[in-house]
């Protein structure tokens, strides 16, 4: 993953609770009663590195991130853990892991029928990769930012952002890529549905996450205005519910895979 600018911690944060949610349902699958090595790929600020650090008190923890300024909040957060900054499709912890969380982040990687077999590889024996993805691409959200970018005011220079993310396969696929290396596999997806305030809300949420691909390549004031114009659109997308807010539909894939 390519972007121009580094990940903002404080924006990611704006709704704390609704992405830390996800990480709870993960790893309250995770089948492991002790650990002595987790590892939390793409930890962010440090939210998902302490539900570990909680479930796994005498473990060592080591978040890793491309990130400084998200490392920067999760050293603040969590400063007993380990935090490493580097490349996830390449870094190797020095021992294996018993527990690889990955949650919102591997969807920003390509080639999973090769990326996943190497995480498998790098968990101790009977150790659990836990992986959770943003499946949303196909929801209103998603497709807004496709279409306004199709604006000929930047349609050019945003021809390939929405490459940026993998696009997922199926469940039965991941299944069938982790089978081979695991001794159970467990896959499984959840819609979420997060009560906002309304289309900026959306926008505030995703411009630091999915939004960032279509931002990244404009200039200040280019981004304000592609901004106001898919808020625009999502409004129209989202109609208000009885009680004024919107409700943001969020599926995402889940899978635990347990190493013999």
């Amino acid at each position: 993953m390519t972007l121009k600018e580094d990940w903002s911690a404080a924006t990611y944060l704006r709704f704390e609770d609704e992405r830390t949610r996800p990480s709870a349902d993960l790893l309250a699958r995770v089948p492991l009663t002790s650990a002595s090595l987790v590892l939390d790929l793409g930890c962010g600020p440090g939210n998902s590195t302490e539900l570990l650090a909680r479930r796994f008190p005498q473990a060592d923890a080591i978040g890793v991130d491309t990130s400084p300024d998200m490392l920067a909040a999760a050293r603040k957060r969590l400063p007993g853990a380990r935090f490493v900054e580097a490349d996830l499709a390449t870094w190797t912890p020095e021992r294996p892991a018993d527990v690889i969380f990955a949650n919102a982040v591997l969807q920003w990687l390509p080639d999973h029928e090769t990326l996943l077999p190497r995480l498998m590889g790098l968990l101790a024996a009977r150790g659990a990769l836990a992986i959770q993805m943003p499946d949303n691409l196909d929801e209103p959200s998603h497709r807004a930012m496709r279409e306004e970018a199709l604006d000929p005011r930047w349609r050019e220079r945003l021809a390939g952002a929405a490459a940026a993310r993998t696009t997922l396969p199926s469940l039965e696929a991941y299944y069938d890529m982790l089978r081979p290396h695991a001794a159970q596999v467990d896959v499984w997806r959840t819609t979420y549905a997060h009560p906002l305030d309304g289309a900026e809300a959306i926008a505030g949420w995703l411009k630091a996450t999915g939004l960032r691909p279509f931002l990244d390549p404009l200039d200040d004031g280019e981004r304000e205005a592609f901004v106001a114009a898919y808020v625009e659109r999502t409004r129209r997308l989202y109609p208000a519910r009885s009680d004024g807010k919107v409700l943001l539909r969020f599926p995402r894939l889940f899978m635990v895979a347990t190493r013999a």
